[in-house]
């Protein structure tokens, strides 16, 4: 007999091929039949009207902490992923030198909004290499299948010390040291390297985070470490459209270097590509320009997420008006006590009015436009965009001001309901766009990261939902290869991604009738009982991560079968 036996399910494989009629038979941790399958199995899991598929691969995700007192990865593991990649942005947390752990926290927390008491507290760190890091990652019990890339951040400060903030180019004894430690790295089971360019990620003192000057040179030298290993794959946080003019000049010099790169490494290299409101038009036009690099021979593959990328706002966490003095008091309470103050007319009243006072306040603290805020009650997650979804659009409804109509919003809706307000990837026409690409992969998910802003790490559920069953956009086949075989294909993730006879046996059974998201919910469950968002699926009857069951019934069994993963 088998040791399980899924049968009668739909199969989509992987490869972008339709799904099938098949059973698929596992024997330990890998799959061993894909067909009609004539033994039975100690465990018989009936797939009948269902779609059977990898499980997903998440390539950006910033878990690298998470995972040390959440080794189920949650909320990744309720959305059918299975495999995910950590060390993305350059971000990391090793190599490090005894002592200068909580540097490489606060800048983790000034880059990913990820609370560095919490790290500190929830992290046993007692590693200095990135292969030691591996290694005591793989010491844990995980749910999910875990591998790393190691960042430029870490890397530079581990081998130049205060200087690998300056804006003065590295030595060369200083490159080649760099260059060693990533050989090292790979060694011991990196996926490859990961660095940051966007004036935007900054260390706590606001300047610049290390790496984000480093000289061609330098990433040249690094991307040799990995084409003499023949593995590894380059992630970048590029600054395309950053400090641009109409020349696009720091676009097509960030392209340049990166196509030049690729190609002399003969290394894949990805990096974030989103569609901004502020920068009309430069994805379509940095699509055009990958498409020609890739032309010429290198390996360029935007990553894009399936939606709109976007903060929450909301009694649970905060408000588009906590800059003003009546509503930060507020803020300031218990969640219960902020409802309870919100249940009297005339405290409401008093809020609106403050935020409705003309006010001068500028960077994240300005007003949001409410055409452009949506409302997400409690319920499933529409993310719908659509103007009539506005807090605008319901203010006027209402005939009061957007203010006044966002606390009438969070009194009907328990103080449970949110503001969802898209910041990168606004326009689904050219997420569209983009997801239909096939040079671009799914990633940009952030999970992990940015914890009590936003909760996009449910976008595999989303992708499956939204573009496939509702809009068509995708086939199954296609979709479910976005989500698994692409991205493990571009991370070396061998016998990953796919279901065939010897691959792993990571495997969704999913009810694509049933299948959807809620919206995100706060929880205090953090180390020292920080805050951060959740989101909960509905539709996966199996989620099976190395042949043992880690979902059933969209809830998390016992079992912890999860391993590193290296290249």
């Amino acid at each position: 007999m088998h040791d399980i036996v899924i049968y009668g399910g739909e199969v989509a494989d992987g490869t972008g091929s339709p799904p099938r009629r098949a059973d698929v038979a596992i024997d330990g941790d890998r799959i061993t039949e894909v067909g009609e399958v004539a033994e039975r199995g100690r465990r018989q899991i009936d797939a009948s009207g269902r779609l059977v598929t990898p499980g997903f691969v998440d390539i950006h995700t910033h878990l690298d902490a998470q995972l040390f007192w959440d080794p189920v990865a949650s909320p990744s593991c309720w959305h059918g992923v299975t495999s995910l990649v950590l060390g993305n942005c350059g971000v990391t947390f090793a190599p490090v030198r005894p002592g200068e752990q909580r540097y490489l926290a606060e800048m983790m927390e000034s880059v990913e909004d990820i609370p560095v008491e919490t790290i500190m507290s929830g992290v046993d760190w007692g590693w200095e290499t990135y292969g030691d890091y591996l290694r005591a990652l793989g010491r844990r019990e995980l749910g999910v299948n875990v591998g790393g890339m190691i960042g430029h951040c870490a890397l530079r400060t581990y081998v130049m010390g205060p200087r690998a903030l300056d804006e003065a180019p590295a030595s060369a004894e200083e490159i080649a040291r760099m260059a060693e430690v990533v050989g090292e790295a790979i060694d011991a089971g990196a996926l490859g390297f990961s660095t940051s360019r966007s004036f935007m990620h900054t260390v706590p003192d606001g300047r610049p985070v290390p790496g984000t000057f480093a000289a061609q040179a330098e990433l040249a030298a690094i991307a040799g470490a990995l084409a003499s290993r023949g593995r590894g794959t380059i992630e970048v946080v590029p600054r395309i459209g950053e400090r641009d003019g109409p020349d696009k000049a720091n676009s097509v010099a960030e392209l340049a270097w990166m196509e030049q790169i690729s190609r002399d490494s003969g290394r894949p290299l990805t990096f974030a590509m989103m569609q901004s409101d502020r920068r009309p038009g430069l994805w379509s036009w940095v699509m055009d320009e990958v498409a020609a690099a890739r032309g010429r021979g290198a390996d360029l593959r935007p990553q894009t997420a399936a939606r709109g990328s976007g903060i929450l706002y909301g009694l649970v966490g905060r408000t588009p008006y906590d800059a003003l003095p009546g509503w930060a008091e507020l803020m300031a309470r218990p969640w219960e006590a902020r409802l309870a103050a919100l249940a009297d007319p005339a405290r409401r009243a008093a809020l609106a009015e403050e935020a409705d006072r003309p006010v001068e306040l500028s960077g994240p603290l300005a007003p949001k436009d409410p055409a452009k805020l949506y409302l997400l009650p409690p319920g499933p997650a529409r993310y719908d965009v659509n103007p009539d979804n506005s807090l605008a659009a319901e203010a006027a409804r209402r005939g009061i001001s957007p203010a006044a109509a966002f606390l009438e919003f969070t009194v009907a809706t328990g103080g449970l309901g949110l503001l969802y307000y898209p910041v990168l990837n606004q326009d689904l026409d050219a997420v569209a766009a983009m997801l239909t690409n096939p040079g671009v992969v799914v990633g940009v998910g952030d999970a992990g990261a940015h914890v009590a802003l936003t909760m996009d790490a449910g976008q595999s559920t989303f992708l499956l939902r939204h573009w496939v069953r509702e809009q068509g956009l995708l086939d199954i086949g296609h979709a479910v290869r976005k989500l698994t075989a692409e991205g493990a294909e571009l991370f070396g993730l061998a016998d990953r991604g796919v279901v065939a006879p010897g691959a792993f046996a990571d495997l969704n059974v999913i009810d694509l009738d049933r299948l959807d998201l809620d919206v995100p919910q706060m929880r205090a469950d953090l180390p020292l009982g920080a805050n951060r968002f959740v989101q909960r699926a509905r539709g996966y009857d199996y989620t099976l991560v190395n042949g043992r069951v880690l979902i059933e019934g969209d809830e998390l069994t016992d079992e912890r079968p999860g391993r590193t993963l290296t290249g």
